[in-house]
């Protein structure tokens, strides 16, 4: 990234006009805080990551690089995920720093991937209209139905994901479940974050929160409300309204809560209580580059071969590799955390500490409970999770009676 300066001296080396140079170049047009401490004359270039500055980074399609050059040639750009469906091709185009032999997903038989892209403009158009950035939308819309995803291993109701993971994955996910789970989630899921995007931004939907909620009369929001029920219809699943309604700590119930408050005019310390669209660190989905990084750990460290693959289930496994990546994403936010006041760095510091800890916890239960049912002992667990066979038990005990068995 370059000043003003650095600019007008890059485009002088070049011989090219500046708008064509900004044309060229993604990062022209950004400014960035270093540059605050340096003459405005002089000539200033810091390094940044391209994908945290200008947006993620997927790689192009051979096809039309071959309609307009000739050569099927390998090539990447920056593209946001709501622009990476090749129309003409019906290509899913992936993520180009996740390490995987994967460039794209077929989407040949999944035509309402495409026509979500082709809906999503006229979403964005009405964010714009709206007073919002459709990037703001579409995060908050993401992190939602990415969050569905994961709970979905549990929805036997859901019928359509499971259909179309197996379309992307060539006809059948079989072993490779997992991955497969991991690297074609962002097309799966892709039509129904265009949809909870569209309902977000729906005023009606907004006044059916403010009704659940009381209307001025304040009460819990229930698990029948109106509006999730709404919702589920909206993404073509009626019965999922009572189950996202009950999701608490979730980013759908954190933006139906700023709604309410920004209705009953509440004012709170914290600067983002009002802001419904800000979707905090530890709700955004982790990349495919994070999870598969964190499945191939898995998959080479030491007693993480066939046995346990062959005694726990591919679902288990994968929620446990999930909350696993997701803890480790916790504690690298820390790196960054020493900034701004005491007060606020240290509320920052011990926020995201207990988000990590309580995903470690939740990977314990789910790691005793997978070890119980492969035929481990319970003492046997008890003693390597640092606890006694009664707090073992009582554990155990907790978790079945919670999931219902």
């Amino acid at each position: 990234m370059l000043n003003a300066a650095g600019r007008q001296v890059l485009a002088g080396l070049c011989g090219v006009d500046g708008t064509v140079m900004a044309r060229a170049l993604p990062s022209w047009a950004h400014a960035d805080a270093a540059f605050e401490t340096k003459s405005a004359a002089e000539p200033v270039a810091v390094w940044r990551v391209g994908g945290a500055v200008v947006g993620p980074v997927a790689f192009g399609c051979r096809l039309c690089a071959a309609r307009r050059s000739g050569v099927p040639v390998g090539w990447v750009r920056y593209a946001q995920r709501w622009e990476r469906v090749c129309v003409r091709h019906g290509r899913w185009l992936l993520d180009a720093d996740a390490e995987q032999e994967l460039e794209y997903l077929d989407l040949r038989s999944l035509p309402e991937v495409a026509l979500a892209q082709r809906r999503w403009a006229g979403v964005a158009r009405r964010a714009v209209r709206g007073g919002v950035e459709p990037e703001r939308v579409f995060a908050l819309a993401y992190a939602v139905v990415a969050r569905w995803w994961e709970q979905a291993l549990y929805w036997e109701e859901e019928r359509v994901w499971p259909g179309r993971l197996h379309q992307v994955a060539g006809g059948d996910a079989g072993g490779e479940l997992e991955r497969w789970r991991i690297v074609g989630r962002d097309a799966v899921i892709f039509p129904e974050v265009v949809a909870v995007a569209d309902a977000l931004l729906d005023p009606v939907m907004a006044q059916r929160v403010w009704v659940d909620s009381g209307a001025g009369r304040s009460r819990p929001l229930p698990a029948d409300g109106a509006f999730c029920r709404a919702l589920g219809e909206r993404v073509g699943r009626p019965w999922l309204g009572p189950v996202v309604a009950t999701d608490y700590g979730g980013p759908l119930i954190v933006w139906m809560g700023a709604v309410v408050r920004m209705r009953r005019g509440q004012n709170r310390p914290d600067p983002y209580a009002k802001d419904s669209w800000w979707v905090r660190q530890e709700l955004q989905p982790a990349s495919m580059a994070a999870q598969l990084r964190v499945r191939a750990k898995e998959e080479k460290a030491p007693g993480s071969g066939t046995t346990w693959r062959a005694a726990v289930s591919a679902e288990q496994r994968f929620l446990i590799t999930n909350l696993l990546g997701e803890a480790e994403e916790q504690v690298l936010l820390l790196r960054g955390a020493q900034v701004g006041s005491t007060a606020d760095a240290a509320r920052y510091l011990l926020e995201t500490l207990s988000c990590g800890t309580e995903l470690l916890d939740r990977a314990l239960v789910q790691i005793m409970v997978a070890a119980v049912n492969a035929g481990v002992g319970l003492e046997e667990v008890a003693g390597w999770a640092r606890l006694s066979s009664d707090e073992a038990v009582e554990i155990l005990g907790a978790y079945r009676g919670a999931d219902g068995q």
